[in-house]
């Protein structure tokens, strides 16, 4: 069983108030294009909110699961542990909801790229990954986040037995490597509605 695991749990700071979920990016907010692409290949969709009262401006997916994070204010950590003990599948990936153009070929590849590891991380550079648009073993999230220290997602992946998968790799199934843009600012949304382009990839906390 593939599970998928949704962070929607952030403050919105860096959108000016504004839940980055329900950006509209060609025609769909950006929740619906998630849940859209992956409940194509995974068998269950499980969306982190920050709260109950968050939970309920999912209400409209079917067959969707949202729950709260268990442990507040602990950022994308905080998410990952709440959607960990929620998920039933063993293998998870992890997607922020900042992410409207997620491919299902590339998800596709890192579910099979994982092996025995526990995690499959895109990598662009020694310093860049892309730990929110990965596959990680379930068992292995949940044993490193009981008894975590750190709130650092660079912390948590030096701790796994992790498999760096190189972007380069993924331009066969994505030749723009779009799968990896985030939506920070209204700016971003703006241009991107414009162009339908962004030069993706950031670094990891």
């Amino acid at each position: 069983m593939q599970s998928a695991i949704i962070l929607a749990g952030g403050e919105a700071r860096r959108a000016n108030g504004q839940e980055k979920y329900f950006f509209t990016y060609e025609g769909k907010t950006f929740i619906e294009r998630l849940v859209g692409s992956l409940s194509g290949i995974v068998d269950e969709i499980v969306i982190v909110a920050r709260d109950p009262v968050q939970c309920t401006r999912f209400s409209d997916f079917d067959g969707v699961t949202c729950i709260s994070d268990i442990r507040q204010g602990l950022g994308p950590v905080g998410g990952l542990h709440a959607g960990s003990l929620a998920a039933k599948g063993e293998l998870v990936f992890v997607s922020a909801c900042d992410m409207p153009c997620i491919d299902t070929a590339v998800v596709s590849y890192l579910f099979g790229a994982i092996g025995k590891y526990d995690a499959a991380i895109p990598r662009w550079n020694e310093r860049m990954l892309e730990p929110l648009h990965a596959v990680y073993r379930r068992t292995a999230l949940l044993t490193y986040l009981e008894s975590h220290t750190s709130l650092s997602l660079r912390a948590m992946i030096q701790s796994l037995n992790t498999r760096y998968i190189p972007v380069e790799d993924l331009r066969a199934f994505d030749p723009g490597l779009r799968t990896f843009m985030n939506i920070n600012k209204l700016e971003e949304l703006e241009h991107i509605n414009r162009s339908s382009s962004k030069e993706p990839g950031q670094p990891v906390p």
